[in-house]
């Protein structure tokens, strides 16, 4: 925070001013101390919030504030970990199945509970929960 002071970075000091608010408001609300979990699943809710606006905001034609999204975007990315590739996730989902000896549509629960927190951060919930169906009805 206080580099993007010193630089006089307006956009990225008001995005790190957003997470530190909703840190706060967390461990207000909830009366907990933030760990490092938390912390991966609230950054990546707001990368989800931001990229769904930004969808919202080119769709109506209102590119600035679009851009506006993607930059938080950018700087909200910078505080999670490396995205992972699709022949990782593939690898990690296809070891999962095979740990939980799922078969079905019906193991989807537990395959994507075993996921999820291995995930949090590093890839599109949605988009894994999609390969999970993929690779249980194939």
């Amino acid at each position: 925070m206080k580099t993007a002071m010193k630089a006089r970075d307006k956009e990225r000091l008001s995005t790190i001013r957003l997470i530190l608010a909703e840190f706060k408001r967390i461990e207000v609300d909830e009366r907990i101390e933030v760990d490092d979990a938390r912390a991966l699943a609230v950054l990546d809710k707001m990368v989800k919030q931001r990229r769904d606006s930004a969808e919202q905001y080119t769709s109506a034609g209102r590119d600035e504030l679009a851009a506006t999204e993607n930059a938080e975007i950018a700087v909200i990315q910078q505080y999670l970990p490396a995205q992972l590739s699709e022949e990782e996730l593939i690898a990690i989902v296809d070891a999962a199945i095979a740990a939980s000896d799922a078969t079905g549509m019906a193991a989807m629960g537990p395959v994507m509970g075993q996921l999820k927190p291995q995930l949090q951060g590093r890839a599109d919930i949605g988009a894994v929960s999609q390969l999970v169906k993929s690779r249980l009805a194939g």
